[in-house]
């Protein structure tokens, strides 16, 4: 249940926690966390969809057109995509994070509202059918979990790419991330690149 703290709305409420369910656009939660942490312990819950149906529906009716499983598949990892814009928060002993992996379905309709990428289908709705795993953050040390056992040292952003299997950019906001957490640390430079080392526990 939604309740106002500090001026601020909050998505719950569990006991002493505060609960901040936010699927992307963590930028916005800048200012709310900037003055709750000093006074509650905050827990935003990240939901990622590993596993996502897309449904259809006509402009004025809500029976289902098509159906079909999205080719992308979400991870661990894609955190990261919104961590960097408060990664800063990491360090505060109030302040954790709840990923969960789910299964999901997103409703879009054809109003022609929605986006040119989509062809003017609009989101409507999105449901969750399970969630599948979950994990919390809530050190600083935490975050060693995402750095893969085969990962050379030194490494560059293109080695951590292609020992997670995910694109290089994806790749440099882990290591922005991960460096501003004095988890990993820049060695020296090849070329253009940073080489960074894992900096002991």
């Amino acid at each position: 249940q939604e309740v106002y703290i500090d001026g601020f709305l909050i998505d719950a409420v569990c006991e002493d926690l505060l609960v901040e369910i936010q699927t992307r656009n963590f930028y916005q939660l800048k200012a709310k966390l900037s003055i709750l942490l000093k006074n509650y312990k905050v827990r935003v819950v990240h939901p990622i969809a590993a596993e996502k149906w897309i449904i259809y529906l006509p402009a004025d009716e809500d029976e289902e057109i098509k159906r079909r499983k999205s080719p992308k598949h979400g991870r661990y990892e894609h955190l990261f995509r919104e961590l960097v814009y408060i990664s800063q928060f990491v360090y505060d002993l109030n302040f954790s994070i709840e990923i969960l992996l789910t299964h999901e379905e997103e409703i879009r309709r054809d109003d022609g509202l929605g986006s040119w990428r989509r062809k003017g289908w609009s989101i409507i709705d999105r449901r969750l059918i399970e969630v599948t795993d979950q994990v919390i953050l809530s050190s600083v040390d935490d975050y060693r979990m995402f750095l893969p056992e085969n990962l050379p040292q030194p490494f560059t952003t293109r080695n951590l790419s292609l020992s997670l299997n995910i694109p290089h950019r994806l790749a440099q906001q882990m290591a922005y991330c991960l460096r501003s957490m004095d988890i990993i640390t820049v060695s020296d430079k090849r070329g253009r690149e940073n080489l960074y080392i894992t900096r002991c526990e």
